[in-house]
Order: C-alpha cells, then sequence, then structure tokens
C-alpha cells in the first residue's frame, strides 16, 4: 500500500524542490552563458547544461497537470532570431525574441507559485494544530512562571514540548512559506529558558509569529472560484428582486465558524494577540478564541482587556438558560490571566429567559460581563464585510 501519510507527502514534497532549486540555478547559468549579442558558434558548456536542463525538468512531477515544457534556445538559433529581428528593424520584432529567449525562466517562476501554494495546502492543517499546541504549551508554561523573577530559569523540561512544537513548524514550512516576523526572536529566547524569556515570547514574539503564520498559510493573494465571466453582463440584465440579509450558516460546520469568528476578529485594529484555546467540541471548559480588546480614549488613553468568544453553531437551536448556567460554572474553573468579558457567539438565538439571565449577570456586581452575538449581530456585522460571506460561502 502507498505511505499516505503527511511525513511521505513531504518527503515527495522535498525531492521535487531540491530538483526545483537545481533548475532555477541551472537555468541562471544558462541565460548568464547567452551572448548579449549577435553570436553564431558553439559553447559545449552551454550545451551541457541543455542536457541537464532537460533531464531536470523530467524528473519534475506535475501540479494540476502542468509542469515547464520550454527548453533553452540553441545558442546558433538564438543568433539567428536577433539577426533577423534587427534586419526588420522594428523594436517590437527585437522585444519578442527576448522575451522568447527568456520564456523558460517564466515557466520555472510559474511552477515555483504553483509549488508554494500546493505546499502550503499540504501542511495547512498540521500547522493549525501545532499553533493551537503552542497555545496550550505556553499556558502550562504560564503557571510554573508565576511569582518568579525574570531572571529565575525555568525547569528545562517545561520547554520540551514548546521547542518541539516549534521545530515541527520550522519542518513544515520548508522554504514554501517565509519565516514571520520575531521567528528568530522567538528561537532565541526558548534557548535561554528564563521566566523573562518567556514574557518576552508570551508577550511579543508569539503573537507576532502566529499572526504571521496564520497570514502565510490562508493566502490573502489566493482567489476564491468565480462563476461570472463578465460582471458587466451581470448589470446589463437589469437583476430584480428583494436582497436577503440572511446567512446560510448551514454551509459551514463548526470548526469553519470558528475560523470564521477567528478572521472577524484578527482584521479589526481593536482586537490584538488572537488565539484558539481549545479544539473544536473539547470537552473541557468550552474556551474556543481569546483576544485583547483594545479601547482607546483621547481622554483617559488606552485600555485594554481580555476576551474569551464562545463559538456555538447551533443554526436550529437557541442559547438556553441552561448554557448559561454550564458557562458560569466553567468560568470558576479559568486561571489567569484574567477574563474580562465573554463573548457567545452564536449562528442560532438566544432565549429570552438567557437573556434575562445575562441582562442580571451583566447587572451584579461580578467583574465579568457577558456579551452576545446571535445570528442577527453577526449577519449586521458581515454585511460590511462581503468577502468573508463569499470566503465561507455563506450566501
Amino acid at each position: 500500500m502507498p505511505d499516505n501519510t503527511l511525513a511521505a507527502a513531504l518527503r515527495q514534497f522535498e525531492i521535487a524542490e531540491a530538483n526545483l532549486v537545481k533548475l532555477e540555478k541551472l537555468w541562471a547559468e544558462l541565460f548568464a552563458l547567452i551572448p548579449r549579442g549577435i553570436v553564431f558558434g558553439d559553447n559545449p558548456e552551454y550545451e551541457d547544461r541543455c542536457r541537464a536542463f532537460s533531464l531536470i525538468v523530467a524528473a519534475l512531477p506535475m501540479i494540476d497537470d502542468w509542469k515547464p515544457e520550454l527548453s533553452p534556445a540553441d545558442l546558433d538559433e538564438i543568433a539567428q532570431w536577433r539577426f533577423d529581428a534587427k534586419d526588420i528593424g522594428e523594436l517590437e520584432t527585437e522585444i519578442h525574441v527576448e522575451r522568447t529567449i527568456e520564456a523558460p525562466g517564466k515557466e520555472i517562476r510559474e511552477y515555483r507559485a504553483r509549488f508554494n501554494q500546493k505546499r502550503r495546502e499540504l501542511i495547512r492543517d498540521a500547522l493549525i494544530k501545532l499553533i493551537d499546541n503552542i497555545d496550550g504549551e505556553l499556558q502550562a508554561i504560564r503557571q510554573l512562571a508565576k511569582g518568579q523573577r525574570p531572571s529565575d530559569t525555568l525547569p528545562p523540561d517545561s520547554w520540551l514540548a514548546l521547542r518541539g512544537h516549534v521545530d515541527e513548524i520550522d519542518a513544515l514550512l520548508g522554504s514554501s512559506v517565509q519565516r514571520p516576523a520575531r521567528w528568530s526572536d522567538l528561537r532565541r529566547h526558548m534557548h535561554f529558558g528564563l521566566v523573562g524569556d518567556f514574557i518576552d515570547i508570551e508577550k511579543f514574539d508569539w503573537p507576532s509569529v502566529k499572526k504571521g503564520l496564520r497570514q502565510g498559510l490562508y493566502g490573502a493573494h489566493e482567489p476564491l472560484p468565480s462563476e461570472a465571466e463578465d460582471l458587466s453582463s451581470l448589470v446589463a440584465a437589469k437583476p430584480k428582486g428583494s436582497v436577503t440579509t440572511k446567512l446560510n450558516w448551514s454551509a459551514i460546520d463548526a470548526e469553519a465558524f470558528e475560523r470564521l469568528i477567528f478572521s472577524l476578529i484578527s482584521a479589526e485594529d481593536n482586537y490584538d494577540n488572537p488565539e484558539w484555546l481549545m479544539k473544536t467540541n473539547a470537552p473541557d471548559r468550552g474556551r474556543d478564541l481569546s483576544a485583547t480588546r483594545i479601547i482607546k480614549d483621547t481622554l483617559s488613553g488606552t485600555t485594554r482587556s481580555r476576551v474569551v468568544i464562545q463559538c456555538r453553531h447551533r443554526p436550529d437551536a437557541s442559547i438556553s438558560v441552561s448554557d448559561i448556567a454550564t458557562l458560569k460554572e466553567q468560568m470558576a474553573l479559568w486561571g489567569d490571566p484574567r477574563v474580562d468579558a465573554l463573548v457567545i457567539a452564536t449562528t442560532g438565538r438566544f432565549t429570552a429567559d438567557a437573556v434575562a439571565t445575562i441582562e442580571r449577570q451583566n447587572a451584579s456586581d461580578t467583574a465579568l460581563r457577558i456579551e452576545m452575538w446571535p445570528e442577527s449581530h453577526l449577519e449586521r456585522v458581515l454585511a460590511s464585510r462581503p468577502s468573508l460571506i463569499a470566503e465561507f460561502g455563506l450566501r
């Protein structure tokens, strides 16, 4: 049976990339050997490299049934093209000749772009899991660092799992995904292993690294499929009818709903350091997402509060009083840092009794505030963010 593991797939990608790197380097050498003017004659070094070029291209696997097809042109052929173009005396013809000479390099760049995109798709799920694991390890180390001085050394064993996850991410990224800002700072602080290093990792390094990783994997420049060939034809048809604000929440599952909310808060300037706290549907404290909410006041300055967002994908159900009671029981288990606000985001609604319970909670002397984001609220928010509606197929 074929090996269908991620490790086996990565090995094949690594082999393909090794050949691609060879091809990129070989093309640079070939291009440097092409005379700049009209020069007829043989060049054995150029010919040897052309043979190697063909062999490497043959070894490259297809990507979506495509790979480079063009070979470097013969030097005498190049000289003849240039001679004919000069004889015609038109600038456009001379430009076309040079573009033809450079065409194999353009195909190699196209293959590189496709290769990088496919590699990102391959590692995406594994990388998301590792990011969640690192969030969990940092929470565990935080408990060990509590009450200690920045100059104190944390037990070496406490860093092992964290280092292992970071090493796995490094291996997954390869050369197809650029290391995010503060990646080297993260590794340096893990190496020293002091409480002060952990503080820098938690406050500065990891938030920056995590943001860069997620941005790199979810392809800001990758297109969404479109059925329209020409938007003008849609306008010319003068379509009529009402526009519904109702979104198709059944088109996504619980995990996609979490990703939607994560994308929503990640794009907002007044939310910082968004992170996943637990796996989807985890049978423990129920925390889904966390972020720091930033409120700027011209008189009082900037205040920061920690917000936990619980995502409940229930298109055909409502949040009840029993749900609220369960959440309040879970609140007692939440440790540091303190949670200032709990947001319940749902694709359903809240029962009248649940709303009354939350209002009593917010009117009490307890510091924790509960906020409701029902489907109607989310639909109003997403109305001004049509790109998210399209990305998650909610219309």
